[in-house]
Parts: structure tokens; C-alpha cells; sequence
């Protein structure tokens, strides 16, 4: 059930945002805020300190998304451990990667040897330069093209 102070925190966190889904983590971390701070709150006017609060953070999130950077407060996603392959994503890495073994091949020479090595074998520009005998110039602009052949091939699969 919403209660008046939830109504009136989310439409300052909305009209803050002109995003709804935004302006409900924002609310939801205003009250949050509230809940761990409540020791100093002094018990008058409750409406207007949560109303303070709604627009710190909001002001705190235009900052964030100013600057391009959205922190996380949550220690939990540094513990996670991200080695860990399930089967599943293993099995999409595989088939992703054939995916992208036969639309490298499928380009027209010199793009298809450069493709492959570049973005199915992951070498470097200097890898290649070395490898394939060539200047890293001509190399980087080989990779160039054979990128929007390729986005181009993907895009024929995606639409099919």
C-alpha cells in the first residue's frame, strides 16, 4: 500500500528525473536513507525531511549522470567472482564465437585473414603487423572495413 509520503517522495524523484524507473530507486533510496538515519532525525516535520532528502539525491544522481559515472554503494558486486562460467554462458561464448569464426571467413580477401586474427584470435595490430607482414596502417584500415562488413553480415542474420 502507498502512502502519502511514498506518493509525494516519488513525484519529486520523477519530476526530478522524467524517469520512472529512476525516480523508483531514488524514492526507494530515500527511504532507505531515512531508515538508517532516523537516530538524527529530530522528530519534527517528518514531510519536510524527506523531502530534503529526496532532493539530495536526486540532485546527487543529475551529478552522477552528469559526469558519466553511476556509483554503486553495494559492496556485494565486488565479492562476486568472475571467473565462474556456467554452462549456459559457455555454451553461448562457443557459439558466439563459431558465429563470428564463419562470418570472418565468409569476407573477401585480405579482410577475411584479417578478421579472423584480429577479432576471432584477438591479436593485436602490432601482432598482426608482424605475422602478416604488413604496415599497421594499411592493417588498421583492413580491420576498419572488415568491422562493417561484419556489422553489416550480423545485421542480415539479425533480420532474417
Amino acid at each position: 500500500m502507498i502512502t502519502s509520503y511514498q506518493h509525494l517522495i516519488f513525484t519529486i524523484c520523477y519530476k526530478f528525473t522524467n524517469n520512472y524507473f529512476d525516480a523508483e530507486d531514488l524514492t526507494q533510496d530515500t527511504f532507505l536513507s531515512a531508515y538508517k538515519h532516523l537516530e538524527n532525525f529530530d522528530g519534527n516535520n517528518p514531510k519536510s525531511w524527506l523531502c530534503r532528502i529526496a532532493t539530495n539525491k536526486c540532485l546527487d544522481f543529475k551529478k552522477r549522470a552528469a559526469s558519466g559515472t553511476v556509483p554503486t554503494d553495494d559492496s556485494f558486486f565486488l565479492t562476486i567472482e568472475t571467473d565462474y562460467a556456467s554452462p549456459e554462458k559457455e555454451y553461448l561464448e562457443v557459439s558466439v564465437k563459431k558465429e563470428l569464426l564463419a562470418c570472418c571467413n565468409s569476407l573477401s580477401p585480405p579482410y577475411a585473414e584479417v578478421a579472423r586474427e584480429y577479432f576471432y584470435n584477438e591479436r593485436t595490430v602490432s601482432e598482426l603487423a608482424r605475422l602478416l607482414n604488413r604496415n599497421e596502417k594499411t592493417l588498421r584500415t583492413q580491420i576498419y572495413r572488415a568491422k562493417g562488413m561484419l556489422r553489416k553480415l550480423y545485421g542480415k542474420e539479425v533480420r532474417s
